[in-house]
């Protein structure tokens, strides 16, 4: 890295999945948006090809209309090539293909089983947790021996057992992961604001906010704008749109999107708790005791949310390998426009470019005290010259902590049994989660079934699979 003033140029970027056709594109976008950062990206992916087109649409990013830095992109066919020297590692993979997550999320039903998400945690995240966690290994082996001293940055579910297994496998690495789940109830706390108060925020950063949980079931236990107290805003807000949701900020035809929510559910768990939920109500639904909100299609639909089918993410893809063929041509012009994301942000900081405050997810060591020291938890971090510090969030309130320490407990126990390849194991967490609903004997067969349907990817637990799911 080579510093010019306040521009850092030079900066070698590994990004490890690199044909991905969302977050590898939000980071061109934001990278070339940056003007103080400039170097290469080096695209690695299993799919080579992927890798290539996106070597292709990366840069075309230092042409397009508000480009504010210039990055070289390259497509390389080894994790050494893309690895070695480098100052920081992305990780955004995807552990299989859709035909593996179409078992995931979809198995499970035939026993009464929804799933809202299917990748983080219930039956389809603790297999997908399998397949994930010997590619993640490779990665924490590969940093040790390429480029110790870079910053790791993952953006894969699950989160928790991804960043954790990068801590188990190479202890000094100096990783975190990032997950925008906050920032949208933060947008929320906006809505509240003006809705309840008919006060204007400009911007969710100035909503601040104290984030203590795990990933993607991460809790707000303080939340201000200035000198003014959110919680009691948000209680009314809460109270005002129990019984309809509160969809103001969302596009007329939001029923059929995949991903978009009426905050019904985040609703009813403040009622529940006096704390804000604060991820969508999509992953909220799955960290829950299954007949709560995912009793069957109808429930859902009763909680303003939807079940996000494979079928849809698969024809998702076909969308954006489409786009990808358009930019390649020029038939579509690429845009540079905010993505939301914190990553650039969050480089910039670690080079020593000014100090961010930022919510991650990094190895517990007291910043929620009542939770496992070693176990990776969600909270604020000061980002500033090569160091990630976690804030102090203080213990979770006692009303939610039976719900995040049996979660968090599961994901500790499931990481362990995942390193030592113990099938048996880890179908002890799977037929405790909160959302295998059937009995034990239809538990140990949905997870033999679930392990056969991606078995290719799982010959690793061969050894250890004992009787957890032979026939």
């Amino acid at each position: 890295m080579i510093y010019k003033n306040k521009k850092v140029t030079d900066l070698k970027i590994a990004y490890i999945g690199g044909g991905s056709r969302i977050w590898a594109w939000n980071l061109m976008n934001d990278l070339a948006a940056c003007e103080e950062l400039c170097g290469s990206v080096y695209l690695y992916d299993i799919d080579y090809e992927a890798a290539q087109h996106n070597e292709i649409i990366g840069n075309m990013y230092k042409n397009a209309d508000g480009a504010k830095s210039a990055w070289e992109y390259r497509a390389v066919r080894t994790a050494k090539e893309a690895m070695e020297k480098a100052d920081f590692v992305i990780a955004s993979i995807m552990p299989g293909t859709f035909d593996e997550m179409e078992s995931d999320v979809h198995t499970p039903e035939k026993y009464g089983i929804y799933q809202s998400v299917g990748d983080t945690t219930g039956p389809g995240g603790i297999i997908r947790a399998m397949r994930c966690v010997p590619i993640y290994e490779e990665i924490a082996k590969n940093v040790k021996k390429y480029c110790p001293n870079a910053w790791v940055i993952s953006y894969t579910n699950p989160m928790t057992i991804c960043v954790k297994t990068l801590y188990r496998v190479f202890p000094q690495i100096k990783a975190f992961g990032c997950c925008h789940e906050v920032f949208d109830t933060q947008s929320l706390l906006m809505e509240a604001l003006r809705n309840i108060k008919g006060i204007e925020c400009e911007s969710r950063s100035e909503i601040k906010v104290n984030p203590v949980g795990v990933n993607h079931f991460t809790w707000l236990t303080d939340a201000s704008y200035r000198n003014i107290d959110l919680l009691p805003v948000y209680s009314e807000f809460a109270d005002k749109y129990s019984e309809t949701g509160y969809t103001e900020n969302l596009n007329k035809n939001w029923v059929n999107d995949s991903f978009a929510c009426s905050n019904k559910l985040k609703f009813d768990l403040f009622g529940k708790y006096g704390s804000i939920a604060a991820a969508g109500d999509r992953h909220l639904a799955e960290f829950c005791e299954g007949k709560w909100y995912l009793k069957d299609p109808e429930t859902v639909k009763k909680w303003g949310f939807g079940l996000t089918s494979v079928e849809w993410r698969k024809n998702y893809l076909k969308g954006r390998n489409k786009l990808s063929e358009d930019y390649r041509s020029g038939t579509e012009k690429i845009k540079i426009a905010a993505t939301g994301e914190e990553g650039v942000n969050q480089i910039k900081a670690i080079l020593g470019l000014g100090d961010l405050v930022t919510n991650v997810n990094i190895p517990n060591i007291g910043q929620i005290p009542n939770l496992p020291i070693g176990a990776v938890v969600e909270t604020n971090a000061v980002f500033r010259s090569d160091s990630v510090t976690p804030v102090m969030a203080g213990q979770l309130p006692a009303p939610i902590y039976p719900l995040v320490s049996r979660i968090c407990g599961e994901q500790e126990s499931l990481s362990d049994a995942i390193a030592e390849r113990d099938t048996n194991k880890i179908l002890s967490v799977f037929v405790n989660d909160p959302l295998v609903t059937c009995g034990f004997d239809d538990a140990k067969k949905l997870f033999r079934e679930m392990c056969e349907n991606t078995r290719q990817y799982l010959k690793m637990y061969d050894e250890g699979r004992k009787d957890s799911y032979e026939h």
